[in-house]
This record gives structure tokens, C-alpha cells and sequence, in this order.
């Protein structure tokens, strides 16, 4: 916290701020540290190829977002310093995600780590970020389900001049993917090629990813967004979403998530052509949420989105997206809150997802996949422990055109406050 400090200070000094302007940079500062201890076990279920993934690595994840300086023009800087290393890996089993590959001996290496820097400023209230930083919105999504989270080489701005409305835009240029240490051209995401159906000439990455967009608050119970993406000489996307919340008394509300994307090629460098809609219904009753979700995939490919990134689908679950050619995809969600009993932090989560009708190209039979999630995660409240997360996931995955999957993934985290 002292070096964190004694950093800004320097920086202030080096800009000319006045002292109140450096009280304010760094008052409204807030950082944290989180260590992240990830247990990872994939096995596939057939005797041909690699029988299972299974690797321990702890992991640590510093932030800061400092505030601003004051006056009309506002300055500031964000950061993500991350550090991982292994603790068990090998005889086989590596490729889980959680660390970087080996490349010279099939494994994993033994650590790695980065910095995330992004400066920003702000006026009125727009702020421009330009550095590194992650993304979530319907248009891209950076991926924190391992160790480390993904970030993006970007410029950002993000603008709220007007009530209930957002609007933001972005030119990212590179990726550094969760298991990874270096930045790299961003790829398309091609899943199963036979399944998803997006073929490409001249390579799958760019340099060059844009996106506009926002969302405006319609009413109290009803926000409505929409995104214009372009992955350069890969494909171009509209991706639309409404959401309501309906209350429907003492305890009791129904939520409505509708996604529409429309995803085409852009040049002829890919044969992107996808229409993807999905729509989830949730009951909630106290501690109590009931899910019916429906996913359906039409056009001559499977849904495009960036590679690594979580897509923007409501089918998207543990390890499958049901993104497929063709693919039509039915969820059922159960969901319960202790804290409704008076258990404040044990959550559970289970769900069931089917999916038909792939098309996996001439001469092959439609196909056809299952994933059944279940989760117990519990946070502790007060106490020496308070903060610490505990988190045990588990998947089934079956189908009828590739590996069938078990998983298990135990997450133990705990954030310390710092600022």
C-alpha cells in the first residue's frame, strides 16, 4: 500500500498536480488483492487420445482504479498486475487453461505473470481509457473462468452524459488470453470446426477488432441494448438484448433475457453467416429461481465470436456454448439462496441443457449434445475468514461428434482490501 501510494505520489509531482488534486486521485482510489487457488480435473470419457486434464496452480490477481484528478480535465490510471505458477502438473494431464503450455516438453511452465496499465481520463462524464484492460458487453466479454483473466490491448471510451443511458466504444488490437503472457493478434473462434461450420482463408487473427454500442434504461423494469461489432476481414456483427424485471410481489419477480445477433462475413476471408437468437425466463420466489432458457442457431455457420472470449449467448454455460450450425438448444436452471433461511453466503446452482439438430456437413448424422452443471459455492461472512470463497463446479458433458467430458473444478479465493 506504501509503494502503492508513494507510485501516485510520483506520478502527481511529475504532472504538476496541486495538492488537492492529489488528495483526490488518490482518495476515491480503491485496490484489492486476490489469491485465487484453482484445482482443475477434466476427464474424457474414451481410451483413444489423452485420457484427462488435471492441474493445481495458485494464482494472484492485483487491482487498483484510482480516482481522478480534479478540475475540468480529469486524469487517472488503472492497473491488473497477475502472477500464477504451478503447483501440480504432468504425466500427461496438462492443457487445462490454467497455466501457459510448454511448447518443448508437451507440459507447462512453471509461472507467469503480466501487468495490465491503462491511463484514463475523464470529462463531465466520459472517460476515455487507452492501455490494458478487460471488457464485458454483449459485443465482447473477457474470460476470468481460470486462473488469470484475460485482458485486451484497447483504446476504450465509455459515455453517461444522459440519464438511464450508456453508450461505449472501443479499437482493441491484441489479446493476452488467461493461460498466456504475451499479447497476440485476436482470433475467431471456430470451436469443432465440423460442428461450428466457419471455415477461413489466409489465417484465423487480425489486428483489429471495433465495437460501438450501449444500453438505455427504457423504464425501471425494462433496459434495451444494442452493439455493432466488426472482427476486420473476419466477420461483422449487430447484437441486440432486452432485459425486464417484472416484480410480481412480496419476494417474488420474473425476468426476461432476450439476445438477437446477427453475425456476417466481412470480406472473404470467412464464410460467417449466423443468426442467433435466445431467450432465458426466470422465477424467483425468496431464495428460490426457477429457469426455462431457448436457444436456437440458423444461417450457414454457428455463431462467430472472439476466441477465448465468453459469448454472448444464454446458452453459454460451463463448457459448452450451443452455439453449433443449425443447433437448437433447450436449459432448464435451478437456483437457491441459503441466505433465505439464514444462511448468508451458501449458494447453489444446478442446470440441464440439451441440444439437436447440428449440422455436421454432407454424410454425417445430425448432432446432438448434453451438459448437466451443478455448483455449491460458500463465502464466508465475519470472522478470520470473512471474504474467503470457496466454490466447487461440476459438469457432465455427453454428445454424439466429439470427446464426452467429466468435470471437476474447486476454486478457493479470498480479497483483500487494500485502499
Amino acid at each position: 500500500m506504501r509503494k502503492t501510494s508513494l507510485a501516485l505520489a510520483v506520478a502527481a509531482s511529475t504532472l504538476g498536480l496541486s495538492q488537492m488534486a492529489f488528495a483526490d486521485l488518490v482518495g476515491d482510489t480503491k485496490a484489492s488483492l486476490e489469491a485465487r487457488n484453482f484445482y482443475f480435473n477434466r476427464d474424457f470419457r474414451e481410451d483413444a487420445g489423452q485420457s484427462k486434464q488435471e492441474e493445481w496452480a495458485q494464482g494472484f490477481i492485483f487491482r487498483l482504479n484510482s480516482g481522478f484528478t480534479e478540475g475540468t480535465v480529469g486524469f487517472g490510471a488503472d492497473a491488473i498486475g497477475m502472477f500464477g505458477f504451478k503447483l501440480d502438473s504432468g504425466d500427461g494431464t496438462a492443457g487445462s487453461g490454467l497455466l501457459v503450455p510448454d511448447r518443448s516438453s508437451g507440459g507447462s511452465q512453471d509461472n507467469y505473470s503480466d501487468l495490465a496499465v491503462a491511463a484514463k481520463v475523464k470529462v463531465s462524464n466520459s472517460t476515455l481509457r487507452v492501455g490494458q484492460m478487460q471488457f464485458k458487453n454483449p459485443a465482447i466479454a473477457s474470460s476470468d473462468g481460470r486462473l488469470l483473466p484475460q485482458v485486451f490491448q484497447a483504446g476504450h471510451i465509455v459515455s453517461q452524459e444522459i440519464d438511464g443511458l450508456m453508450l461505449e466504444a472501443a479499437h482493441v488490437r491484441e489479446v493476452n488470453h488467461r493461460n498466456s503472457g504475451d499479447y497476440e493478434d485476436i482470433a475467431i473462434a471456430r470451436g469443432g470446426a465440423a460442428s461450428r461450420g466457419i471455415t477461413t482463408t489466409g489465417g484465423t487473427t487480425t489486428d483489429s477488432f471495433d465495437f460501438i454500442g450501449g444500453t438505455y434504461k427504457l423504464t425501471k423494469e425494462l433496459t434495451a441494448g444494442y452493439y455493432y461489432s466488426n472482427l476486420d476481414e473476419l466477420y461483422k456483427q449487430h447484437s441486440f438484448n432486452l432485459v425486464h424485471v417484472l416484480p410480481l410481489g412480496d419476494k417474488q419477480s420474473l425476468k426476461t433475457d432476450v439476445r438477437f445477433a446477427r453475425s456476417t462475413d466481412d470480406g472473404n476471408r470467412s464464410n460467417v453467416d449466423n443468426k442467433a437468437f435466445g431467450a432465458m425466463i426466470t422465477y424467483g420466489l425468496d431464495g428460490h429461481s426457477f429457469g426455462l432458457g431457448y436457444q436456437k442457431m440458423s444461417g450457414d455457420t454457428g455463431y462467430a465470436f472472439i476466441d477465448g472470449t465468453d459469448p454472448f449467448l444464454v446458452n453459454f454455460v460451463q463448457i459448452r456454448d450451443f452455439g453449433n450450425k443449425d443447433e437448437k438448444s433447450y436449459q432448464a436452471r435451478y437456483d437457491f439462496n441459503f441466505a433465505s433461511i439464514g444462511i448468508p453466503g451458501l449458494t447453489f446452482m444446478t442446470r440441464y441443457l440439451t441440444g439437436d439438430n447440428i449440422d455436421r456437413g454432407a454424410g454425417l448424422s445430425e448432432g446432438r449434445e448434453w451438459e448437466r452443471n451443478t455448483e455449491l459455492m460458500y463465502v464466508f461472512q465475519e470472522g478470520a475468514l470473512k471474504n474467503l470463497g470457496v466454490r466447487w463446479r461440476n459438469a457432465t458433458v455427453r454428445d454424439n461428434f466429439s470427446r464426452n467430458v467429466d468435470e471437476n473444478r474447486l476454486i478457493v479465493s479470498y480479497t483483500l482490501p487494500l485502499m
